[in-house]
This record gives C-alpha cells, structure tokens and sequence, in this order.
C-alpha cells in the first residue's frame, strides 16, 4: 500500500534489509554470523559520561521537555570543542544546534532548505542520508565522484554549467563513510572558493574526524577563511563515545542555515532528552583518554583486518581513518554484484558486510567492513573467508 504515496516511492527498496534477513535467518538456524554490517560501536561509552547520566537521571527537572535547539552548555561545549580541535570559532547562540543525530540534522536541513526540483550535489558512493534526505524532500541528486582531488572540482563545474535549476548545495563527508576517503585542507579552499563564486552551500559531514590512525587529525571545512559564509558542518558523538543508540548530534557554521534548521527543528521535536545532552556535555569538555583508546583499538583491528584478507588472496587497502574498510570484491566474483557476493559471505562464510550497492549505484564492485568485531572475531572472519574464497 505505502507504495502509492508520492515520498515514498522516490526510495528504492532498501538494500542493507536484504542482508538483515539472511542475517536473522541463519542466526535463526543456529549458526554464528560475525556481524561487519553495521557501523554499530560495541563498546560502551566512557565511564564519566554514563555516570554523569544517571546523576542527571535522579534531577526532577530533567525529565521536563528540553530545548530543541540544545541546552546552553551542550552548545557552548560545542564551540569550545571547535576551538580546540579546529583553531575555529564558533557562536554557540546563533551557529550551533544539537540534533538528534546527526542523521536526522541532515534530514531536517534538508526538509528546510529544499524545494521540489532542487539540484543537490552528492558523492557516489555515499551515506544514504546525504542523498536521500534531499531526495525525500523533493531534489533531485546530480551524482559527482567521491574522491577528493580534480575530477570533483570537474565534476562540480560541469554540474554548474548543465543543471538546471543552478544546484543548491554540494555534500562532503570526509573521513567517508563508506569509501574511508579523507579530505585536506587545500582541496576545502578549492570547494569553498569554488561555491562562494557561485553562490552554492556546503553540507559537510565529519562524523569520523576523531577516528584517524596515521597521527593526521582530519580538518574541518569550517578552517578554510570564509567558509562560514556558505558552510554548515554536521557531527556526532557516536562513534567518538561509543554513544550510537543516544542519538545525539550536532551542526555548525552558517547561521543562515542554522537558522532554518532551527526553525524547522522548533516544530518536529522538543530536543534530545535533557539527561543525554548533559552527559554529551560531559563527554566533550571530560577526559579525552577515552577517545585515543578508541582510535587504538579501530587501528588494531583495522591492521588485523586488512593483513587478514590480503592474506586470504583479497587485496584491501588499509584505510587511514573511519571505521570502516572498503573493499574491492574478488576480481572473479565482481561480475556478481555486491548483493550477490555479501550474499554468499553469509553463506559460506558466516560473515556479514554491507553491500556497495547500497550507498549508491557506484558503489557496486565493492563491500563495506566495519571494525565492530574485536581481534578475535576479525580472525576468525578472515579465517573463513579465505577457504571461502577457495
């Protein structure tokens, strides 16, 4: 039935319930599946911030509706978090809001800003979100490639001067989920100068920005001078505090797009849970111990991971950032697709990945790891994949 409204036919079936199922049925049947699909964090988060949650838990006035924009001290702890890590400066009053997620800020904003017919530019392959949540709001999404570096900025011009409507926006999501792509900051002042010219904005998503092995913090878009004028940056603290299932993000930057974010926001939900953004604040202004353990122990795993596979006769390059490994299919099992190639993982593996297909037509001829397996698993994985691959 749901097949016959307008938004919903626009979304094609989704992909990853394909893998879900013949995950649930083999489980179902007993058997033990080492789970890559999902970027999930299995670790818990820090201790301090739990505990600041179940202190704030025991105050009456927590459990009050909260402020869809994000207490004070969250927004604040925001910007002191820019400070630090980014050299940049940000007005916690007027160019920051707490989302729910930054999945659902992304969404939000595109609900926002978007009028039928809008171009929007979005890497291929890519998160979902980043094309969908403007797709459900009624754009149309001119693919460019994924990879930073000339054949962007190509691709951006040529999107200019052959779209029309001119597009309205571009999306960047470096560390990249899922192609594990980093960005620097000469290739952001080529894209913000670029846009400035004319007259596009910038969507950036940096989720992973604290997940980084090779000792080179990843940079915000929001350093390049200017930036501010045309930018916004979305992140979480999912992956950085192990804090996924809190659904707690945030956006930065232009307040013209805070602003609409703002006002769409004001009419769809109260804010997180008061509790959550308290801790969320003690996370960012705590103890950052917890964050390099986190980076040593996706390090670890990525190095067992990729020396595993490369030993099971599957070449993969090891990803300098992200939690994630993308990984080209088998030369002789590419004609299968990835659906069909995670497919037969499963089966005759015991092991899950997430098709490419999956983030976008490009994406195709490779699968998706993702490091939430500890060492063990991971070798046990690797294990079974190569007399698979046999």
């Amino acid at each position: 039935m749901d097949a016959d409204f307008h938004r919903t036919k626009r979304l094609p079936p989704y992909v990853f319930a394909v893998v879900n199922k013949l995950k649930a049925e083999a489980r179902a049947a007993g058997r033990d599946i080492i789970d890559f699909g999902m970027g999930n964090p299995d670790q818990p988060p820090p201790k301090h911030v739990s505990d600041k949650l179940v202190e704030t838990l025991n105050d009456p006035r927590a459990h009050r509706y909260s402020n869809s924009r994000g207490i004070p001290g969250l927004r604040k702890a925001l910007a002191a978090y820019y400070a630090r890590r980014f050299g940049v400066e940000i007005d916690p009053e007027r160019e920051a809001i707490v989302t729910l997620g930054s999945k659902e800020g992304l969404a939000n904003l595109a609900q926002a800003i978007t009028s039928p017919g809008d171009v929007i530019l979005a890497p291929n392959p890519s998160y979902p979100i980043h094309a969908f949540g403007f797709i459900i709001a009624g754009a149309s999404i001119r693919s460019i490639p994924f990879q930073p570096g000339p054949d962007f900025m190509v691709a951006m011009d040529r999107a200019v001067r052959h779209s029309v409507p001119k597009p309205l926006a571009v999306i960047v999501n470096y560390p990249s989920n899922p192609t594990a792509e980093v960005a620097d900051l000469d290739f952001y002042r080529e894209v913000v100068d670029f846009c400035r010219r004319h007259e596009i904005f910038i969507i950036s998503d940096i989720a992973y920005a604290e997940v980084y092995f090779d000792g080179l913090p990843p940079p915000s878009i929001l350093q390049v001078p200017g930036a501010k004028e045309i930018a916004v940056e979305f992140s979480s603290l999912s992956k950085t505090y192990s804090m996924p299932g809190w659904r707690i993000g945030f956006c930065v930057g232009n307040q013209r797009l805070i602003t609409a974010l703002t006002r769409v926001k004001s009419y769809l939900d109260y804010g997180a849970f008061t509790p959550i953004q308290v801790a969320a604040t003690a996370a960012l202004n705590g103890p950052q111990d917890c964050v390099a353990e986190m980076r040593a122990r996706y390090k670890a795993r990525r190095d067992v991971l990729i020396e595993g596979l490369n030993a099971a006769g599957w070449p993969v390059k090891a990803p300098s950032a992200s939690m994630f490994a993308w990984a080209p299919i088998p030369e002789r099992f590419r004609d299968m697709g990835s659906l069909e190639f995670s497919k037969l993982l499963i089966e005759k593996a015991g092991v899950a990945v997430a098709p490419g297909i999956g983030f976008g037509e490009y994406g195709d001829d490779h699968v998706r790891f993702a490091l939430v397996e500890n060492e063990q698993r991971i070798r046990q994985a690797t294990r079974a994949i190569k007399a698979a691959l046999r």
